[in-house]
């Protein structure tokens, strides 16, 4: 395995390629771009990359699917970090180009959804085309086969394209997330602001399913931050579903949690407990009461001493 090397949604370029800049390793890895997600963490798999980064979700269309799909299939992976990136797209166009000269345009179809409205309003009459990533739009237009692609005002330079238009945005404030995904380990101690995520399956279609899931978390005081279903490929309504929770699994509650939820699921995949992006330990909101690690383990004690004979 190559424990320099990391792996991004490339090619150059790519907000993804910017988000893994900002970790802190960044520089002392061999950075390599992959035409896919899949083949991003399937460099890891295979021992090619010893990490990956790759977006998850952004706050405009919530989970990407391409990389929840890739997550829950093949061979287990495991989240060690999260990157929210702030997403402010720019049209770049070969020089001379004018808006009036548009007709065609691309990028990453997560990408559609952010700038729709704007599309709408000054490009109405211009056709969309979909293309692996904003950054190989990019190069698309470079190379011709678009007028304009949708990418990071930074991608221009890598691509010889100007920026005709800049803070391009539908949301203000769109983020986007990403993961740092590695092969499988023993999660990073608690930091006390913390997610763990899950995909869980369920045994079987019946009223009530998904809220025995859930409730395995609820009664134990843990919040949820994600909840996304993803079809198994094995039929209409045959679903299963990701989830981000908050906390770490060596809290009793988070641990015992999916304790019972790999007790009535027939597969639990545990995609890692790592610390969130979005906040710092003193702003996590205070546990409700009883779900405590100490309130867990005086309840086991009670319950020893009634077991004894000494309640």
């Amino acid at each position: 395995m190559s424990a320099t090397r990391y792996t991004y949604l490339g090619p150059e370029g790519t907000f993804t390629e910017a988000a893994l800049r900002t970790l802190p390793e960044a520089a002392t890895r061999e950075l390599v771009p992959m035409v896919s997600v899949p083949a991003a963490l399937d460099a890891v798999r295979s021992g090619e990359a010893a990490a990956a980064l790759v977006p998850i979700e952004n706050s405009v269309e919530g989970g990407i699917t391409a990389t929840l799909d890739a997550l829950v299939s093949g061979e287990p992976l495991m989240i060690y970090r999260e990157v929210l990136l702030s997403i402010k797209f720019a049209l770049l166009v070969r020089p001379g180009t004018t808006l009036a000269d548009i007709k065609t345009v691309t990028a990453h179809p997560a990408a559609q959804p952010q700038v729709r409205n704007w599309l709408k309003a000054h490009l109405p009459e211009a056709l969309w085309e979909s293309s692996a990533s904003n950054a190989d739009g990019a190069r698309l237009v470079q190379e011709g086969r678009y007028d304009a692609a949708f990418a990071g005002e930074f991608a221009a330079a890598t691509y010889g394209l100007e920026p005709l238009i800049t803070e391009i945005h539908d949301a203000v404030n769109a983020q986007t997330r990403f993961v740092l995904v590695g092969r499988p380990a023993r999660p990073a101690a608690p930091t006390g602001a913390d997610k763990t995520s899950v995909v869980l399956w369920q045994r079987d279609d019946h009223p009530g399913a998904l809220l025995e899931l859930l409730q395995e978390f609820s009664v134990r005081g843990v919040n949820l931050m994600l909840l996304q279903s993803r079809p198994t490929g094995q039929g209409i309504g045959n679903y299963c579903f990701a989830i981000d929770a908050e906390g770490h699994i060596s809290e009793r509650r988070v641990g015992e949690a999916l304790m019972g939820l790999r007790r009535i699921c027939p597969e639990v995949r545990f995609l890692g407990s790592y610390p969130r992006a979005e906040v710092m330990p003193g702003e996590v909101r205070a546990l409700r009461a009883g779900t405590s690690d100490a309130e867990f383990v005086e309840a086991a004690e009670w319950l020893a001493r009634c077991q004894d004979g000494r309640a």
